[in-house]
């Protein structure tokens, strides 16, 4: 066995992207994830398609926070298993989660449209979240949301 084949031997097909590099439409419906991920290259194996099968022992394959937009800092500390990076990310996920059912509620129990939900939304957040948004950015979310429900129930 050469050196080349010891190092590429423990390297294993991506499971978020099956080893396309690319993770899309039909990637985050396998991992069900609308709603919280869109078409991008693949952050858990940076686009090669390859990953360290360690790395499936550090981080979930479907892990929310694990995404491309982050800084190169953060994504390591995700990759490596960070204790505090990992649990800021099950904090955002818990987030988008409850959001995602707030948005649900109010719109099916009380006939909210997205604007309505962002002004009641907005109203109420503590001004030291974890996590924040801007109006615009929540409303177009929100109808994201309301759009994908509807369509669903079809």
């Amino acid at each position: 066995m050469t050196i080349f084949n010891f190092f590429t031997k423990s390297n294993i097909e991506c499971p978020r992207c099956l080893g396309k590099g690319f993770v899309d439409w039909e990637d985050i419906r396998r991992l069900n994830k609308q709603l919280r991920w869109v078409p991008a290259p693949c952050a858990y194996c940076n686009g090669e398609g390859k990953v360290n099968k360690d790395q499936l022992s550090k981080v979930a394959v479907d892990c929310v926070y694990l995404t491309i937009d982050l800084p190169e800092s953060e994504l390591e500390k995700i990759k490596e298993g960070d204790k505090e990076t990992v649990e800021k990310g099950r904090q955002l996920e818990l987030f988008v989660d409850n959001l995602i059912e707030y948005v649900e509620h109010q719109h099916l129990s009380h006939d909210r449209n997205a604007e309505d939900i962002a002004n009641l939304y907005l109203s109420t957040e503590d001004e030291k979240a974890a996590f924040s948004v801007d109006k615009e950015s929540l409303v177009l979310y929100i109808q994201k949301i309301i759009d994908f429900k509807n369509q669903t129930e079809s």
